[in-house]
């Protein structure tokens, strides 16, 4: 069968042009509708999210970093904006991730990458969660139950709370998961004597305990999680 190489006039209407390497005055809107959303800054984005740039500028300067400013409440915004504008800034900031999020939730979380992907928003938290994704025979997700939440550096979760919602929904297997607010996803020592507990707890109940996931940042090429499985520690 031919292949048509050229693209009909309509089909080019719809690609952006590339943006010149000395690109002319153009407003932030202009450049957008013109070369696509590549073409601006991470600052230039939460413009048009937020509609006021002095308002913009105000949470960068205060916040530092959009790193920082995505980790920031509701309420925190909220000292800055509207509530229109900070629901804005939320939901912006949070839809790659959502995205990613829908992704990995339509296909089986059977790798640690997958279960990483399905809980991005934790990367966020500011305290520790601990979180019970509850699978079926095949792996596919069922739902997620979150049985801790602790302080900024640690959290204290007793494996009969992270069964609880195993047994409840009578899930095939789960995977555990919990975040590191620093960002480093490498295991505590407290980490790992909680795995080898539940590791034990599985067995007696019969349910398949698949991972333990700690979702962290990425540094550099080192993945944003630690899998003790991949690890080979469960």
């Amino acid at each position: 069968m031919s292949q048509h190489i050229f693209q009909s006039s309509s089909e080019l209407q719809n690609i952006p042009e590339a943006a010149p390497k000395a690109s002319p005055s153009f407003s932030v809107c202009e450049r957008l509708a013109r070369y696509g959303s590549s073409a601006l800054s991470g600052v230039e984005h939460l413009r048009l999210l937020v509609g006021r740039d002095s308002a913009a500028d105000t949470l960068l300067r205060h916040f530092g970093s959009l790193k920082e400013l995505h980790r920031a409440s509701f309420r925190e915004l909220r000292q800055f904006l509207t509530r229109r504008e900070a629901e804005a800034v939320i939901a912006g900031l949070s839809m790659s991730s959502v995205v990613d999020m829908e992704e990995a939730l339509s296909g089986p979380l059977d790798k640690a990458e997958a279960v990483y992907r399905a809980n991005l928003e934790m990367r966020c938290f500011r305290q520790e969660v601990v979180r019970v994704v509850l699978l079926d025979v095949q792996n596919y997700w069922i739902t997620s139950v979150d049985v801790c939440k602790g302080t900024l550096d640690e959290s204290l979760v007793h494996p009969r709370e992270i069964f609880r919602p195993v047994i409840v929904h009578a899930a095939a297997g789960f995977v555990l998961v919990h975040n590191h607010p620093s960002g480093d996803p490498m295991p505590s020592p407290a980490d790992v004597r909680l795995t080898k507990r539940v590791v034990k707890g599985a067995r007696i109940l019969g349910v398949e305990f698949l991972d333990h996931v700690i979702v962290g940042r990425r540094i550099g090429k080192r993945p944003g999680y630690f899998s003790f499985q991949e690890a080979g520690l469960l």
